[in-house]
């Protein structure tokens, strides 16, 4: 889970409260789903004093940070919503305050990193402490919710000395040079992947790209080299600066603008004057050619009381459930509508979502932070009025016996998500997508599907590899779903138990040797046939059938998707249906 650093005074200011106890503060944490990890120490002056919070929550990512879980215990207080009037939305596109600056987002980029959000936060100093924020608030962004600069990542600047408008665009990285942070020379932007520590770090993202993205002002200079590092003359931002541009940039657009509107929401907690940039897209995107960011996107989620109900146990009316929610931060109206899902009209109340938040996915999400915004403590007790006795279900201990075999063979287990996008999981295997579920309204497009077989995901892991010894012998046993229109609601729920393995000498006859070990052991019989399927060279592949029924697939990965990943070496895979075989 995140954890972050806090200054101790900065942290009361914010939070308009301060606590003389840490068991105080502690309780006063369960309204973020936050616990203190390391109290400060109280030798040091107050304004050198650290806190260490552990966020629960890995859906907040507006938590993360000094001025974000600050709010949240302001609000919990009963000291009122913030505003935020510097959004732009659609309803309103040119925002409150017209834009006085533009990044140009070209054509180039769009294949490789698309997405830009930015604006200017200026009106006062920044304090040592305040940037120590900025950029662990930055990082944390960057890292947990943008898979380790994958999706999201943020740059800072000092607007004093750009020329607008910024270009954003995507050149040769042989073709560019500049100096970057912590470094004394110019490197190219191939040069920085293999000499810089940070390029080292994060070149897994970009070294595959045929051209890489570039952010630089109206003369032509570099800001930065998204999402790898910053210049050192235009980038360096230092404590003192008045005006900064904070720009994200990433994969998923409402990753990306979400990023922006957290950003933003902290500095304007914390006195700062938040300035929006228009950005002018070559190409459409998912909210228009021009955008005004930051950028309220957010749609209203409603919740029946007969739902909330169901939840908690009890049931609240409307100005109860308001107020809770009003607790959390989320205004609310108290309305007749339908639940996402469903057309029939309950009484309840529709959730507007801060701007700082997009994890209210459900009327699910809406009854969570009615609880929360009660108080856990306000619920009566009640004994459980049913007696069960736990045991492992049939399936998780055949699961067990068969990751056993697969262990004795060599493999390694892996563990992995069950949803992912739709570029790894159709794309990249050569599929067509039909059978395949996806998700209706997604966080971020990089969870958009359910995965249909565990291949995908033994490939990612295969594909970031190649630096390991081989071969090299993965595994997996999990969860697959796909369409089934026989089933009651149109899907089917299977375990599934995969196996790769990657060598110069891995053949068809390496696969059929697993498979055959595989059902020996677990004293079952089967029999193959000839398979069609993409993802494996055709006449190198083969259907398993137990008991007349197709239970799964092995061959030789097809040379076309190990492209698709970047792998350079031959690879078998077998995938089967355990649950057909119980």
């Amino acid at each position: 889970m995140p954890k972050i650093e806090v200054n101790e005074e900065l942290f009361y200011t914010l939070a308009e409260r301060r606590f003389d106890t840490p068991q105080s503060l502690e309780e006063a944490l369960t309204a973020a789903k936050a616990e203190l990890d390391g109290d400060s120490d109280k030798t040091l002056p107050p304004s050198q004093r650290t806190l260490k919070i552990e966020l629960n929550d890995t859906n907040r990512p507006d938590l993360w940070s000094t001025a974000g879980c600050a709010r949240q215990l302001r609000v919990y207080a009963g000291r009122g919503i913030p505003d935020y009037p510097f959004f732009s939305s659609p309803a309103c596109p040119n925002s409150p305050n017209p834009p006085q600056h533009t990044v140009i987002v070209e054509e180039a980029v769009r294949p490789v990193r698309p997405f830009l959000a930015g604006f200017i936060a200026g009106g006062k100093e920044i304090t040592d402490p305040a940037l120590k924020d900025m950029i662990q608030t930055q990082e944390k962004l960057a890292w947990n919710f943008g898979r380790k600069r994958r999706t999201v990542s943020l740059g800072l600047y000092r607007t004093s000395l750009l020329a607008w408008p910024l270009i954003y665009t995507a050149v040769d990285p042989d073709s560019v040079s500049f100096t970057p942070l912590q470094w004394e020379t110019p490197l190219t932007l191939r040069e920085i992947l293999k000499q810089h520590p940070k390029g080292k770090e994060y070149a897994f993202i970009q070294e595959h790209e045929p051209l890489h993205p570039l952010l630089q002002d109206s003369k032509g200079r570099v800001l930065s080299y998204p999402p790898i590092i910053n210049s050192a003359d235009l980038g360096a931002v230092q404590a003192g600066d008045r005006d900064v541009f904070v720009e994200v940039t990433g994969t998923d657009m409402p990753s990306v603008f979400l990023s922006a509107s957290i950003m933003a929401c902290d500095l304007a907690d914390q006195g700062y004057t938040i300035a929006p940039v228009a950005i002018e897209y070559a190409y459409d995107t998912p909210f228009g050619r021009r955008c005004v960011t930051p950028y309220y996107f957010q749609e209203p989620v409603f919740c029946s009381f007969e739902r909330i109900k169901r939840l908690l146990g009890e049931g609240l009316d409307g100005p109860a459930c308001k107020a809770a929610l009003g607790n959390m931060g989320v205004r609310a109206d108290i309305t007749r509508a339908s639940e996402r899902g469903d057309m029939l009209e309950r009484g309840g109340v529709l959730a507007y979502p801060p701007p700082y938040r997009n994890d209210f996915l459900h009327a699910a999400d809406v009854g969570e932070d009615v609880m929360i915004g009660r108080g856990l403590g306000s619920f009566t007790p009640r004994r459980p009025g049913d007696f069960t006795v736990g045991r492992l279900s049939p399936i998780t201990l055949f699961s067990r016996t068969v990751k056993e075999l697969l262990a004795g063979m060599g493999y390694q287990e892996m563990l992995y998500n069950y949803l992912g996008s739709r570029k790894d999981l159709v794309d990249r295997m050569g599929s067509d997508g039909s059978r395949i579920i996806r998700v209706a309204n997604p966080m971020t497009e990089n969870y958009a599907y359910v995965r249909d077989s565990v291949l995908a995901s033994l490939l990612i892991s295969e594909s970031v590899s190649g630096h390991a010894a081989y071969p090299h012998k993965i595994c997996e046993i999990g969860k697959v779903a796909y369409r089934d229109p026989q089933e009651r609601d149109g899907t089917r729920t299977r375990q599934h138990a995969g196996f790769l393995a990657a060598d110069r000498d891995a053949t068809f006859n390496t696969a059929s040797a697993q498979i055959q070990t595989l059902f020996y052991y677990l004293s079952r019989s089967y029999q193959v046939e000839e398979a069609q399927d993409p993802r494996f060279i055709p006449g190198r592949a083969a259907a398993v059938r137990y008991n007349g029924a197709r239970v799964g697939v092995f061959g030789e990965i097809h040379p076309q998707v190990l492209e698709n990943w970047g792998v350079a070496v031959p690879c078998i895979a077998g995938e089967i249906d355990l649950d057909a075989l119980l």
